[in-house]
C-alpha cells in the first residue's frame, strides 16, 4: 500500500544513525532476571522497583477478583463501569497520599493529560519544568492556557516566570518529582515556597517516586514533608505499584471536576477487577512490607557506586533511575546490544527521548536483584565499556 514513503524515509534515517530498534520480547514474568530469545538475562530496564509485578499478595488478589467479578467492567465509570472496588482503591490512595480525594485513570499518561487539558482555560497559565515527562508536555499542548517553560530545576527562572504571569487567573507550576531519564529529584521545597510567595498552585508528577521516596513510598511530597502544600499529585500504578494505571490525588473539588470534564476518564472503560484488586493489595504491601523499599535503596547505592568506580558517567541521578550516559545515539545502542549479549538487559535511549549527544543506557535496579545479580551486571558493564572505549 502506498502513501507512507515519508515515514519509511524517516525510519531509514534512524537506521543510518544506528538508533532504529526492534521491540524485545520478554518470554517470562517480569523479575530481576527475565528470559529473552530463550536466554535468561539480568533485567535492568524495568520500572518494577519493588518487584510487585510478581508479589504473591497481588497475584492472589487479582485471581480472586477475576473469579468473583470477571475479567472486565463493561463500561466507562460514568455509565455503569464503577465498581465498589474502584471507590475503595481511590479512598485508599487518598489516605496513602494524605489528600482529601483521589481519582484513578487508565495510565499515568492519561492522568497528566486529563488534568492539564481540563482544569486550565484561556485565562490561566501553566509553568512547566523543561524536562518534564512527555505526558505533561502533551497535556499542556491540549489546554487553551498560556504556557511558560522554565529551565530545568532553575529556581531563579521559575521565580521570573511567576513574576511575569501575575495577571492570569490561575498559575499552575508543574514538575516531575523524580525526572525519568536523569533520575534527579526536583527541589520541591523551593518550588512550593516560590509558588506560595506568588499565590500559584503546584502539581507534582510522582510516577518515579511513588513506592520509592517518602514514608512507605508515599513520594517526594511526603519525602520533603510538604503534605497539604502541594495542590495536585499525579502518579502511576504501573511502576513501583507493579500493576497498571494512574491516579490524581487532590481535593474533592478536583476529583468531582475531573469526573465531569476529564476526557480520558469520561471516554475510557474502567480498570478490570484484577487490576483494581491488585492495586489495593499493593498499597497494603507498601504499608506492611517497608523492607522492600530499604532493599531497593541498598541495591541502588551498591550499583551506583560500582558504576562510578568503573568510571561511567551517571549524570545527576539521586534515585534508582541511573543513566549510563555515553553521548552518541549509535554508541548507546551498541552498548545496549553488547550488554544483552553478555546477559544484561539495559535499553539504549537516544534523541528525541533525551537531548542530542546525551544518549544513554538507562538502568533501574530493583528490590528483587541479588548482590550476585548486580556484581554480574557490573562485570558486564566493565567488559563492554572497555571494549567500546567508553571507560
Amino acid at each position: 500500500m502506498s502513501g507512507f514513503a515519508h515515514l519509511e524515509a524517516e525510519l531509514n534515517q534512524l537506521r543510518e544513525k544506528g538508533t532504529f530498534r526492534q521491540l524485545l520480547e520478554v518470554e517470562s514474568e517480569q523479575g530481576a532476571r527475565v528470559k529473552i530469545n530463550g536466554r535468561e538475562v539480568i533485567q535492568l530496564s524495568s520500572n518494577n522497583y519493588l518487584g510487585l509485578t510478581t508479589h504473591p499478595r497481588l497475584k492472589e488478589a487479582a485471581e480472586q477478583a477475576v473469579k468473583r467479578f470477571g475479567v472486565g467492567t463493561g463500561s466507562v465509570r460514568t455509565i455503569v463501569g464503577t465498581f465498589t472496588m474502584h471507590e475503595e482503591l481511590e479512598r485508599r490512595l487518598a489516605d496513602f497520599k494524605h489528600t482529601e480525594a483521589a481519582l484513578v485513570f487508565q495510565s499515568g499518561f492519561t492522568a497528566n493529560v486529563g488534568v492539564l487539558s481540563s482544569i486550565l482555560g484561556d485565562q490561566d497559565v501553566v509553568i512547566s519544568d523543561e524536562l518534564n515527562h512527555a505526558s505533561i508536555i502533551d497535556g499542556i499542548r491540549l489546554t487553551k492556557a498560556a504556557r511558560r517553560i522554565y529551565k530545568h530545576c532553575d529556581m531563579d527562572d521559575l521565580e521570573k516566570a511567576l513574576q511575569e504571569t501575575q495577571t492570569y487567573r490561575t498559575r499552575l507550576v508543574v514538575t516531575d518529582g523524580v525526572f525519568s531519564m536523569d533520575g534527579d529529584v526536583a527541589p520541591l521545597p523551593d518550588v512550593v515556597a516560590l509558588a506560595e510567595r506568588y499565590n500559584a498552585l503546584v502539581m507534582v508528577d510522582d510516577a518515579h517516586a511513588s513506592g520509592v521516596f517518602g514514608r512507605n513510598g508515599r513520594g517526594t511530597v511526603d519525602h520533603f514533608d510538604l503534605n497539604g502544600r502541594v495542590h495536585i499529585q499525579v502518579g502511576t500504578l504501573s511502576k513501583a505499584i507493579g500493576v497498571l494505571g494512574g491516579y490524581v490525588a487532590s481535593t474533592q473539588t478536583v476529583r468531582d471536576y475531573l469526573i465531569h470534564r476529564g476526557r480520558p476518564f469520561l471516554f475510557s472503560t474502567s480498570h478490570p477487577p484484577a487490576v483494581t484488586a491488585a492495586c489495593i493489595a499493593a498499597i497494603d504491601v507498601l504499608l506492611e512490607e517497608p523492607e522492600l523499599i530499604d532493599k531497593l535503596w541498598e541495591n541502588t547505592r551498591f550499583f551506583k557506586e560500582g558504576l562510578h568506580q568503573l568510571g561511567f558517567n551517571t549524570g545527576r541521578s539521586e534515585s534508582p533511575v541511573t543513566p549510563v550516559i555515553v553521548g552518541e545515539g549509535s554508541l548507546a545502542m551498541k552498548l545496549s546490544d553488547r550488554l544483552l549479549e553478555e546477559g544484561v538487559m539495559g535499553q539504549g535511549i537516544a534523541f528525541p527521548t533525551v537531548p542530542e549527544n546525551a544518549a544513554r543506557v538507562r538502568t533501574i535496579v530493583t528490590a528483587q536483584h541479588t548482590r550476585e545479580d548486580l556484581e554480574t551486571a557490573l562485570a558486564a558493564f566493565e567488559k563492554v565499556g572497555k571494549e567500546l572505549q567508553i571507560i
